[in-house]
């Protein structure tokens, strides 16, 4: 009696253990496959990565005073260009979305000119010249969103 009980206890505790087996040879398989991701969002981190990272690209000459990818803001610090040395520029960059969308970007600058008494004066940008720069990041992040996805 005692050999039957023990080969009966064997016999479930094989069969309890091949069911664990084929659930966690499942489970292992549902972690490692790859999960499908709409290429229009991506968010490893608290916003658009394409959003970001076409930001960081295009304003790449300009130095960086603060960055915070969770909230979707990039501040540059002044920059002058060589060409123009009576003029300066700061940029703030504000991805506002998860999505790549048109409205997921807002792009603030400002401008100022050097006054005569060596400090700067604020003077006014185009708005064109936003919208362009709005234009230029939306368009780089299609492209890189474009060749992430390409197969």
């Amino acid at each position: 009696m005692l050999a039957f009980r023990s080969a009966a206890l064997s016999c479930a505790m094989l069969v309890a253990l091949g069911g664990c087996g084929h659930v966690l040879h499942r489970h292992h398989r549902a972690r490692t496959a790859p999960v499908p991701v709409a290429p229009s969002r991506v968010t490893t981190i608290g916003v658009n990565a394409w959003l970001w990272r076409a930001s960081l690209d295009t304003i790449a000459f300009m130095p960086i005073q603060q960055v915070d990818s969770n909230g979707g803001v990039i501040v540059t610090d002044w920059y002058t260009n060589p060409k123009a040395p009576g003029e300066r520029v700061k940029m703030t960059i504000y991805i506002l979305d998860q999505e790549l969308r048109a409205d997921a970007i807002r792009v603030a600058v400002q401008r100022q000119i050097a006054a005569q008494n060596g400090g700067w004066v604020d003077s006014t940008v185009a708005a064109t010249t936003v919208q362009k720069l709005e234009e230029t990041i939306l368009g780089r992040a299609r492209d890189l969103r474009r060749a992430a996805v390409a197969p």
